[in-house]
């Protein structure tokens, strides 16, 4: 059974995945910190200096003995139900841009990988029309 777990783990598609996970994780936190510390901000000054993490509605009541920020983190951590529209809005700004950069690579990694189609070969070439006129006047010839 070692063995064939060996085997399995030892297979190059395995060990890509494994990779591409990796990589993956890690490029979710660069294109995170991407949306939340550059576009974001950016976006909140266009609006006005609105702070999208901050943008939320209370569902449920405060406690009354809360006495912490009334911050979405704070609030969330509290464990007041909260609707928070805000880290949506983020969430997706993240994703699009995540999914934009993937198709950007996979379109560059397309065009490095794909090889042009090899021209088929051509049919034999016929005679030509003059070859042909030629065997017409010789079989009219021979008539």
């Amino acid at each position: 059974m070692f063995q064939e777990f060996k085997t399995f783990i030892a297979r190059g598609n395995v060990l890509d995945l494994a990779v591409g996970v990796i990589i993956g994780a890690a490029f979710g936190k660069i294109v995170a910190s991407l949306t939340e510390d550059v576009i974001m901000p950016f976006v909140g000054l266009i609006t006005g200096g609105i702070d999208f993490t901050n943008k939320f509605l209370v569902l449920g009541t405060i406690p009354a003995d809360y006495t912490g920020e009334k911050t979405y983190a704070a609030l969330k951590a509290a464990g007041v139900p909260m609707f928070g529209y805000g880290a949506f809005i983020t969430a997706t700004i993240n994703f699009l841009i995540l999914a934009f950069i993937i198709f950007l690579i996979v379109k560059q990694a397309n065009k490095l990988l794909h090889k042009p189609a090899e021209e088929a070969p051509a049919a034999p070439a016929g005679p030509t029309e003059v070859e042909l006129l030629a065997e017409i006047r010789d079989a009219l010839k021979n008539r």
